[in-house]
């Protein structure tokens, strides 16, 4: 029986974007109605099929708003979460309602799972397209089972195993000065949050942090134990940078300094060729649609990746997290 015959007397119709498959589920009005009036439906499919396809699409539902969206959000019963210990650049917006990452247009941000670089992560997140780009802006999604499952075994082993030991140092104008990272302008706050958190830190010898964490490379899903990975090797690990970023910066500040780099758990290094079998295996599950204006998506954070592609024109995606895993 399909999701939509599962659905009677419904105010909306469920189906699956053309040529892509199950990911992400398409939910639609039957006819133009603002989503509050039909929500008990829309959560129905949602708690019935988001763990099963890992993210939904919610169209034509003309949201336009900021406010609008964190509204819906919010519908689902959990506290939004601010982004604590952030790893890039971005601006709240609306009440716990951020923009997404605010790289340049040109940059591609691969595919990740929302902090999974530390050992707290929302299980849940959206995203709310409010201004749609001229050309590209897409935010492609993958499944972090199907990663999981095609990652060769030698490989998934030694990152299971040994897990990963994430390094940052902050500010200097490389990299988010700690104030932004931790939203806060306090040495103090920002000690106490690294000891709740078990993260490792050094104020350096020009008033600058250094972090490191030590992290899961795979994880399992709590409610259906299914296992994903999920960790951020390949964004953090220096061979992510081009050859010539990459040389500079280490002839600068050399490789302890780098704003950003991730080791085995041990502080041995990862193999490089890994990284690119990881990147292969991510760029061969991508899934990628194009925006509309005012669709939301809706991923389990856990079993969805998602990305950015590059853009031309003015793009507005924005972002809200709830549930926390721990």
């Amino acid at each position: 029986m399909s999701v939509q015959e599962n659905i009677t007397e419904s105010t909306i119709s469920v189906r699956e974007l053309e040529g892509l498959g199950p990911l992400p589920l398409v939910i639609e009005p039957q006819t133009p109605i603002d989503w509050r009036r039909c929500f008990s439906d829309i959560r129905a499919v949602i708690d019935a099929q988001l763990e099963s396809v890992g993210g939904v699409l919610l169209r034509g539902f003309n949201v336009e708003q900021e406010s609008d969206f964190q509204d819906f959000a919010k519908a689902f019963g959990h506290e939004l979460l601010s982004y604590d210990y952030a790893s890039t650049p971005r601006s709240k917006v609306e009440g716990k309602v951020y923009t997404s990452t605010e790289y340049p247009a040109h940059q591609v941000i691969p595919l990740h799972n929302e902090q999974a670089y530390t050992l707290n992560w929302p299980m849940r997140i959206w995203f709310c397209s409010l201004e749609v780009a001229e050309e590209g802006g897409e935010t492609p999604i993958a499944d972090s089972r199907q990663i999981y499952n095609l990652i060769e075994p030698d490989v998934r082993n030694r990152f299971e195993q040994r897990k990963l030991m994430y390094v940052r140092n902050y500010g200097n104008g490389l990299d988010l000065p700690w104030q932004k990272a931790f939203s806060t302008d306090s040495k103090a706050d920002v000690e106490r949050f690294c000891q709740q958190n078990e993260i490792e830190f050094e104020w350096k010898g020009d008033g600058e942090l250094r972090t490191r964490q030590v992290c899961q490379a795979t994880a399992r899903h709590p409610r259906t134990g299914e296992s994903v990975w999920f960790n951020q090797a390949h964004l953090f690990h220096v061979s992510n940078l081009q050859a010539h970023v990459r040389e500079t910066l280490i002839s600068i500040v050399g490789e302890d300094n780098l704003p950003r780099n991730v080791y085995y758990g041990d502080g041995s290094a990862i193999d490089e060729k890994d990284l690119d079998h990881v990147r292969r295996v991510m760029d061969d599950c991508e899934v990628r649609f194009l925006w509309q204006k005012g669709d939301i998506m809706m991923l389990d954070n856990m079993l969805v990746a998602h990305a950015r592609g590059t853009f031309k024109g003015d793009r507005k995606v924005v972002v809200a997290m709830a549930e926390p895993n721990r």
